[in-house]
């Protein structure tokens, strides 16, 4: 029999040892809770915005079930060969966001939005790189409903601008929007924690202004000085990371506003950049044919 002192110190070293483990798998815990919030009911309908939308259901590549709403554009506008892929935020689903597909469906746009994995109607759990392939996915049956990927628009909202900026790098696509989206997890982590060694310990990552100088790109940043959430600096400090041509539209509001309430900025900033767009198709196809 261990005498009762001896057995004490066992427990105690015990108790030590399995501290730092216990502490980082509650980090890890932590750290997966605040960027992934999925919500699985939908509060709202697409038949709200538009007479006819497609609720699809396709598979990602990992063989699970996503869900997503389809909008198409009306025929006689000169936008309706593009189709902008919107990859949410980290809260919530599909159903919370019709204002934005209404402010772009306004302005003669195919428009896509999908859930990611264990977000709405879709199948699994979410992860960074689940989302990544996620849009993939997304972007996939696009192309197979008979888009040019130059002409689809990968349009990433909050956490959803590191998705949007991640299939920009992996899959050809025509334009890209940041709305109201961080440079990086890290970055807004030592934020808004800065007690926390978030720099050290963090796993999720969506080094979004990390990548954008890959991306040459049309790009449009939007974003509030209002946003409490999400600091301004970030899209200040991702536009100076693009390298190609680029436009910063301010919005208003804060970062969970309704865009409803501000839709005529908003729009504004949509038309500016389909002349961006518009330049960018023109330059294409006045430039001189290489040599082969």
């Amino acid at each position: 029999m261990i005498p009762r002192k001896r057995s004490r110190r066992i427990f105690k070293m015990i108790g030590l040892l399995l501290a730092p483990i216990v502490l980082y798998g509650l980090f890890r815990l932590f750290e997966y809770v605040q960027v992934f919030q999925p919500y699985p009911e939908h509060n709202a309908f697409p038949q709200l915005i538009h007479d006819s939308p497609q609720d699809i259901y396709f598979p990602n590549s990992d063989g699970q079930q996503l869900n997503g709403w389809f909008f198409t554009a009306t025929a006689s506008s000169p936008w309706n060969d593009w189709a902008v892929l919107i990859s949410h935020g980290n809260g919530g689903n599909i159903s919370h966001r019709l204002d934005l597909y209404e402010l772009w469906m306004k302005e003669g746009f195919n428009v896509l939005a999908y859930d990611y994995r264990g977000y709405g109607k879709s199948e699994g759990r979410p992860s960074e790189q689940g989302t990544y392939r996620d849009a993939v996915s997304a972007h996939l049956w696009l192309t197979q409903q008979g888009f040019s990927p130059d002409r689809i628009i990968a349009l990433g909202e909050s956490l959803g601008g590191g998705v949007a900026t991640e299939l920009a790098l992996r899959k050809p696509v025509g334009g890209l929007v940041l709305q109201s989206t961080f440079t990086s997890i890290a970055d807004l982590g030592k934020e808004i924690f800065p007690w926390l060694p978030v720099r050290t310990l963090n796993t999720i990552k969506y080094t979004t202004r990390e990548k954008l100088p890959s991306v040459n790109l049309p790009t449009l940043i939007l974003h509030s000085r209002e946003d409490t959430m999400i600091p301004f600096s970030h899209a200040q400090r991702n536009l100076e990371a693009i390298n190609g041509p680029k436009l910063l539209g301010e919005i208003t509001g804060n970062h969970n506003d309704p865009l409803s309430f501000t839709s005529q900025p908003y729009l504004r900033h949509i038309r500016a950049y389909k002349e961006l767009l518009s330049a960018r198709l023109v330059g294409e196809r006045s430039a001189p044919a290489t040599e082969q």
